[in-house]
């Protein structure tokens, strides 16, 4: 079989060159997708890159070093054993000791004076903790909300009261009792706070790019969150752990932030009573290492720039069939995001 109908990014053997130009034109193989440091091959997602390295059928070579020399946590290739320990401690987190004083001060109402202030928190991490309404409980209702910077610093941690009726305070998981609500912040106060900090002094509908004041949002299952809060934010603004695909199931599906946490900064999180300032720290984290990465500079590096949009259309059929399989990977472009654009804007 002919090597020049090979992807050069996912190695995938065509018969025909025609159909190597239609993998290329729906793959959006990219600079930034996670690549294994032995054999160079593109991965769609960290987890198929775990899979590719040391799964039930990793490829041979590969795995041999990366037991000797890769971390099992950001699955890094070092140069020897003992690079891949100094690093490996600096790669390992811990939960903290702040994570408890947290719990026991929440009943206080601590930081529930949230302010605008252009020049700090250019990044904040969000998570809520819910209670449950209707007649059966099972619908979530905020009851607990918190915001940190980038340093981990809590901005904002308050206890919400609902608009509705709370039927079930779900103590095993939120550690929710009625008196803690009783003279909570109302919703509605709650999402005004939460909802000018994060624009910033820009209008909503005018936050249209990445350089301007408002402040880009992490957390894991944002929709959900900012759904409960009532809280409207732009998508190119937000950094959610949930669906970005790098750090998604080889099926693409989202993972757990439990699992997530576990897996790639290598501490449990969320075991009985939860805080959402574990969460918050937990996808800050997340978001830290996935920008952190280092991916070759491009002028316009995704798929959807006006710039790219013809780069596989059909009428360079032709063009395309004559390119070999390198250049093609180098005018294809990502159809996400990749949080590693965040440090050059």
């Amino acid at each position: 079989m002919d090597n020049r109908n090979k992807c050069a990014a996912c190695y995938r053997q065509f018969n025909k060159m025609e159909h190597l130009v239609e993998h290329m034109r729906t793959s959006y193989h990219s600079a930034h997708e996670p690549m294994c440091g032995i054999c160079r091959k593109h991965c769609r997602s960290f987890e198929s890159l775990r899979e590719h390295l040391i799964g039930p059928l990793p490829k041979v070579e590969c795995e041999r070093i990366f037991k000797e020399q890769g971390c099992d946590l950001c699955l890094t290739i070092f140069s020897s054993r003992n690079a891949l320990h100094v690093h490996r401690e600096a790669c390992q987190f811990s939960r903290g000791n702040n994570m408890g004083l947290t719990n026991r001060m929440a009943n206080l109402g601590i930081q529930d004076d949230l302010k605008m202030d252009s020049s700090r928190a250019r990044v904040v991490a969000l998570a809520c903790k819910m209670v449950g309404g209707g007649s059966d409980g099972s619908l979530d209702l905020c009851a607990r909300v918190c915001l940190i910077d980038e340093s981990e610093k809590i901005i904002f941690h308050t206890y919400v009261k609902p608009r509705l009726p709370v039927t079930k305070y779900r103590y095993e998981t939120t550690g929710m009792r009625p008196e803690f609500l009783r003279d909570a912040m109302p919703l509605r106060q709650v999402q005004r706070k939460i909802q000018d900090y994060l624009c910033n002094g820009e209008p909503i509908w005018q936050i249209r790019s990445r350089a301007g004041k408002a402040r880009i949002l992490v957390g894991h299952g944002l929709d959900h969150d900012l759904k409960s809060l009532e809280v409207e934010y732009p998508q190119m603004m937000r950094r959610d752990t949930a669906d970005y695909p790098p750090l998604m199931k080889s099926s693409k599906l989202s993972n757990s932030l439990k699992y997530l946490t576990k897996t790639y900064l290598g501490y449990d999180i969320q075991t009985g009573i939860q805080d959402p300032y574990e969460d918050c720290v937990a996808t800050m984290r997340l978001y830290m290492r996935m920008r952190s990465q280092r991916h070759k500079v491009e002028d316009y590096p995704l798929a959807q720039d006006p710039q790219n949009r013809n780069n596989f259309a059909a009428f360079r059929q032709s063009e395309l069939e004559r390119m070999a399989p390198e250049k093609m990977l180098e005018i294809s472009r990502s159809d996400y995001y990749c949080w590693c654009l965040d440090s050059s804007s």
